[in-house]
Formats: C-alpha cells, sequence, structure tokens
C-alpha cells in the first residue's frame, strides 16, 4: 500500500502552477525551482516513457525546464491549467527528440511559440477541471491499493518510473513473460475499479 499511496499523494493539490508560472515569467528563480521540486521526477517519468533512454530523458527534461523558464510568459491560463501545459513542453520535447533522433533537443523561437500554443490547447482539454483530476486520482489511488504489491509495483515501474518490460524483469527478478500478464492483468483490474 506505501508504493501506490505515496505516488498519488506526492502530488500538492494546494501549488499554485499558474501564480509559479507568472513568477517565472517576471524573473523569480525560486518559481522554477518550486516547480522543478513539485514535478522533476513525474516529468522524467514521461520524458522515460517516450525517449526510452534516461541520459536522453534526462537531456529532454533540462530542455523543458529551460523552455518553461524562457517561456513562461507566454502561458495563457484561459486556454488550459499550469500543469497541463508543463507537461505539454515536456512530453513534446520528448516526441521531437524522438523524431530527430537527436540526444540533444534544442527549439528554436518559432518552433517553441508553435508548442506553447499547442500545449495551452492540450493543457486545456487534459486538466479543465482541477477538482476531476483530484477526484479521479483520489480513485486511483484507492483502486491502486486494492492491487497485490507486485502487480502494483509492475504497473508504477511501466507507467511512472518509464521502465520497459524487460526492465521491469530484470528489477523484479521475475520471467519477462510473467511481468507482461501482471501488468495486463493489472491494468485491468484498474479499469475495472476506476469505472
Amino acid at each position: 500500500m506505501g508504493t501506490a499511496l505515496k505516488i498519488a499523494s506526492d502530488t500538492d493539490h494546494s501549488f499554485d502552477y499558474e501564480q509559479a508560472l507568472q513568477r517565472c515569467a517576471a524573473g523569480d528563480r525560486q518559481a522554477l525551482q518550486d516547480i522543478y521540486t513539485q514535478e522533476s521526477h513525474r516529468l522524467l517519468g514521461v520524458a522515460l516513457r517516450i525517449v526510452r533512454q534516461r541520459q536522453q530523458a534526462e537531456d529532454v527534461l533540462h530542455d523543458a525546464f529551460m523552455n518553461i523558464w524562457t517561456q513562461a510568459a507566454r502561458f495563457d491560463a484561459t486556454l488550459g491549467s499550469g500543469r497541463g501545459w508543463i507537461y505539454s513542453v515536456t512530453r513534446n520535447l520528448a516526441l521531437n527528440s524522438v523524431r530527430s533522433g537527436a540526444r540533444e533537443v534544442s527549439v528554436d523561437e518559432e518552433t517553441a511559440e508553435a508548442l506553447d500554443t499547442q500545449a495551452s490547447m492540450e493543457a486545456h482539454h487534459e486538466l479543465a477541471d482541477a477538482f476531476a483530476l483530484h477526484t479521479s486520482l483520489g480513485k486511483l489511488n484507492d483502486c491502486l491499493s486494492r492491487l497485490e504489491p507486485v502487480r502494483r509495483n509492475c504497473i508504477l515501474y511501466a507507467y511512472v518510473d518509464g521502465c520497459s518490460h524487460g526492465e521491469i524483469a530484470a528489477r523484479t527478478r521475475t520471467p519477462l513473460g510473467t511481468v507482461k500478464a501482471w501488468i495486463r492483468r493489472g491494468m485491468g483490474s484498474l479499469r475495472e475499479c476506476m469505472s
């Protein structure tokens, strides 16, 4: 029960992402540090799931925070949430990294503006209602706590840490087929519990 509950409770629902982005836009470095402290480990997981290489994911995360710092003034709260915008910046940089096959992700001004606009629109649709998000996270937390610990851990390794099935098999010292089955059955149980 400890790991799943810790993951879901790590998100500080009182953290004001929009205000932090406004502070970044005003040149407040502490605001960027606050966002980093709040979200960096989850954003690294997002990047890792996409690029599949830790060093490349760390590079994407670095570039994402550089973009958050330099582009914060372009964030428009009327188009979506600050948290959604931050996640979209990271996800789009990771996707660009995979597409280009490059180890470093660099974004010119025009591309950054296009990404910001797209990210804001996606963020609006993904996280439009913070209360609904909080409620669903609470339910997810409850559903995760009902899973057998080994299945729960495999799911968290895959979807939070961004591990491949092979990496999970190595971590858990379990045959690959068993890990795949645990994840498949665990996800089925989560879907059933969440509906």
